[in-house]
């Protein structure tokens, strides 16, 4: 079974505020502590080597240990599902779930913020859907599904070049976090593609969700 919380820092034996020279230290220390060569036939030392190494990765590079705080904490400032003591256990499906939510909502907020930062471009947005809406309807009024329709073409115009290497650099940390929890599908090379897709369709369902509640919140009927 996976765990439903995970710590990398727990993991390393550090703190969150750790600088990244701690953290080097405190691996190293570990990984002598747990080498295979130390702990031949133990098989919790075994474990506990693959989980030092896991949380080592991601934590070692200052780049993905900023991906893994904002799906750690949500971009918050709050605890989030993966934070506390990893004691117990879970469903790998609720593992998943809990980072798809995730996922979603920072492709929300991207695209949210993009479009609060850039008015004009929103009017510009909603002067394209009222005009598909009124044609189908014959009279103006927000209509969720058009706009989604709008929305999935519009976003490929909003998004720049940073955003989806952000948005890479979270995926490849979520997908990290997933699999050193034993959330692989059904296994191998198809079971981790599988989970990787299910990881980037969040994000980009987000990313939808987030224009349509720029476009709803500045959507003024005529």
């Amino acid at each position: 079974m996976a765990r439903i919380h995970l710590d990398y820092y727990a993991t390393l034996e550090v703190t969150p505020q750790a600088s990244d020279e701690e953290i080097k230290r405190a691996y190293r220390k570990l990984a002598l502590k747990y080498h295979p060569d130390r702990n031949q036939g133990n098989k919790q030392a075994e474990e506990k080597i693959r989980e030092i190494n896991a949380a080592y990765e991601v934590l070692g590079d200052p780049e993905t240990r900023k991906s893994y705080e904002r799906l750690r904490f949500g971009g918050h400032g709050q605890k989030s599902d993966f934070a506390e003591e990893p004691t117990e256990t879970a469903n790998p499906g609720v593992v998943l779930e809990a980072m798809e939510k995730k996922l979603w909502e920072e492709g929300r907020l991207e695209i949210f913020r993009s479009l609060m930062q850039d008015l004009p471009m929103v009017k510009r947005e909603l002067a394209d859907i009222r005009k598909t809406t009124v044609a189908k309807f014959g009279y103006d009024k927000f209509h969720e599904e058009t706009v989604k329709m709008h929305a999935t073409h519009a976003v490929g115009n909003i998004v720049t070049p940073g955003m989806d290497e952000r948005k890479d650099r979270l995926l490849d940390v979520a997908l990290h976090m997933m699999l050193s929890q034993g959330v692989d599908g059904r296994g191998g090379r198809e079971g981790t593609e599988w989970v990787k897709r299910q990881l980037a369709a969040s994000f980009d369902l987000g990313r939808v969700d987030g224009y349509c509640e720029a476009c709803e919140l500045l959507y003024v009927r005529r």
